[in-house]
């Protein structure tokens, strides 16, 4: 079981970014998705989850009215507006949303002016 974020990279503060996720050896669809990051000298921190039907999503406070999580045939997007400097992290798609538990590489995110 491996996920792989992607689309992250350098953008002004107010830009916008859309990061995805994708699988290897299990299909995505069958399970809740969702984003965590990591800041250097913060917190691991739950940004965004979306449920196996795409039905139900979750955001943090601190995204919350910015990014929008969807998913279609077997990826999952995280769509970035209105970056702050702030959110400048890692990010990380990871599965089951409660736990984190399988996660892989993922993808930075630099908001800077």
């Amino acid at each position: 079981v491996q996920l792989q974020a992607s689309g992250g990279g350098l953008v002004q503060p107010g830009g916008s970014l859309r990061l995805s996720c994708a699988a290897s050896g299990f299909t995505l669809d069958y399970y809740d998705i969702g984003w965590f990051r990591l800041a250097p000298g913060k917190e691991r921190e739950g940004v965004s989850c979306i449920s196996r039907s795409g039905g139900s999503t979750y955001y943090a406070d601190s995204v919350k009215g910015r990014f929008t999580i969807s998913r279609a045939k077997n990826t999952v997007y995280l769509q970035m507006n209105s970056l702050k400097p702030e959110d400048t992290a890692v990010y990380y798609c990871a599965t089951p949303c409660s736990t984190w538990d399988y996660w892989g590489e993922g993808t930075l995110v630099t908001v800077s002016s």
